[in-house]
């Protein structure tokens, strides 16, 4: 049975997601690299079961890094594989701050099976579509895969993603559904959202009007088809109003409107929860 939605109260125990108090702590986890030959930027710390490779992406026309991180203790090889799509002005090593500890507690408290999360860099402002020179989702949908199979790893069933990342999960998890590859799972936090041009606009992430419509997550809600979908959003949020908008239109497995910003405040209280519900959906 699906999980029904529960909109802005605490998660209850019947969904089996957990506050992941623990990992609020990790707001600063550090960075060390175990299969890169580039120097990777110290900003944060690497731990053991975190891994950080370069890769250079002919759909993007640069050189990307891809993060993967995988319970501690556990082996990757032959995990199941969730995107984890980072906001905007940010990358993949944004995945650092937390996710190792959040993943690997709620492992190993046996309320999830292992799987491995991955971010790969998919550009500063494009919402994850294509632009002149650098195309996002054909990286994802075409490159990702074959440097996953290079590692032992499969290509991802689940996708996650924060603010503008959360907006290139919907539309890959729609393009799976589209190549008859459909996902087992999606979670979003602070979907960026927009409910107008006049807002999109102001992003310069589209070329026009047109464009943006044939992407948005909102005009394509059906193209998810019967998709298990997380939904979490401040009720502060600046995109508070296509987040309910989504909610209403979508029936998510699970949505939460609690009260929060479009903070790292937030992010941090509902990231543990969005990695225990993929967990709970990726396994067959």
């Amino acid at each position: 049975m699906p999980h029904r939605r529960s909109i802005g109260g605490p998660l209850s125990r019947r969904t089996l997601l957990t506050s992941g108090v623990a990992g609020l702590a990790a707001t600063g986890l550090g960075l060390s690299t175990d299969s890169t030959t580039h120097q990777v930027e110290q900003r944060v710390s690497l731990a053991k079961n975190v891994s950080v490779e370069r890769r250079y992406s002919e759909a993007r026309k640069q050189h990307v890094d891809m993060v993967a991180i995988h319970p501690a203790g556990v082996s990757p090889r032959g995990l199941p594989v969730c995107l984890m799509l980072h906001g905007r002005f940010g990358d993949a090593l944004d995945s650092v701050a937390g996710l190792p500890m959040w993943l690997s507690n709620s492992v190993a408290a046996g309320r999830i099976p292992p799987f491995t999360l991955l971010s790969v860099d998919g550009g500063p402002n494009n919402y994850w579509h294509r632009r002149p020179d650098d195309d996002a989702m054909s990286m994802l949908l075409e490159e990702v895969p074959r440097w996953l199979a290079e590692r032992g790893l499969s290509r991802p069933i689940a996708a996650a993603g924060i603010s503008m990342g959360g907006f290139g999960a919907l539309v890959y998890a729609r393009r799976r559904r589209e190549l008859g590859e459909p996902l087992r799972a999606a979670g979003v936090v602070a979907p960026a959202l927009h409910t107008n041009w006049r807002e999109m606009r102001k992003r310069r992430a589209f070329t026009n009007e047109a464009e943006w419509t044939a992407i948005d997550p909102l005009r394509h809600v059906k193209s998810l088809g019967d998709l298990p979908v997380g939904v979490w959003c401040g009720n502060g949020d600046r995109f508070i109003d296509g987040t309910r908008r989504f909610i209403r239109l979508a029936d998510p497995t699970y949505a939460s409107t609690s009260p929060g910003r479009h903070n790292k405040t937030y992010f941090r209280k509902a990231l543990p929860e969005l990695v225990d519900f993929i967990g709970g959906h990726i396994s067959p």
